[in-house]
């Protein structure tokens, strides 16, 4: 295989990490984690939004930065994947935050200028695949995936982020892209259903 670059994109519960891991498992290729486990304001943030916004994003947005620099070196010798990436820190979570008035225009805009700096510097993805999910099929994994901190989550919230991840995803011409519709498939228990995503991933590699 030719060394790629392949981006993981979609919602909260729509299923990235399950299949970073199910193409890492079938293609030997090396993956890169959202570092959720490690931002320190995310408790904080679902319980209080407008309180630790700026904070956790500009944290997703440091790391970020950090992680992509590490795959883009790698990826000149080998094909690496990502969970979600630094174009949906800023498109979907701030803008969504920004427009809820959780993120004040004042820093928002400190925020926009340092993500605009960041990705002027990075090569976007070889591949970018989007993972469409419902809302109420996004509620159903966050609550079979158990965590903690993503239970309070409103549907509203979910429902706004989808639309985004719309508008975003249409929009989107910085590289190939592939559009995976999860709502009616199981590719974690259902070999036939990961058969398909495989086959389909496996023409663009």
């Amino acid at each position: 295989m030719e060394p790629r670059y392949i981006a993981i994109a979609g919602n909260i519960g729509c299923g990235k990490s399950t299949l970073v891991k199910i193409l890492c498992d079938y293609y030997h290729i090396e993956p890169y984690f959202e570092p959720n486990d490690t931002n320190p304001y995310l408790k904080d943030f679902y319980a209080d939004m407008r309180r630790w916004a700026f904070q956790s994003q500009v944290y997703f947005l440091t790391y970020k930065f950090r992680i992509h620099q590490e795959l883009q070196k790698a990826v000149t010798t080998r094909t690496v994947i990502q969970d979600r990436t630094i174009y949906e820190d800023a498109e979907i979570f701030a803008q969504n935050l920004h427009r809820k008035r959780c993120l004040l225009t004042r820093d928002y805009k400190v925020y926009r200028d340092l993500y605009e700096s960041i990705i002027s510097t990075l090569n976007p993805p070889d591949l970018l695949i989007y993972l469409r999910a419902s809302v109420p099929t996004l509620r159903r994994r966050i609550a079979l995936r158990a965590r903690p901190e993503e239970q309070s989550i409103p549907v509203s919230y979910l429902k706004t982020l989808n639309n985004l991840y719309e508008e975003w995803i249409t929009n989107w011409d910085k590289s190939e892209k592939l559009i995976v519709e999860t709502d009616h498939m199981d590719y974690v228990t259902d070999f036939i259903d990961r058969l398909d995503v495989l086959q389909a991933i496996g023409k663009y590699l």
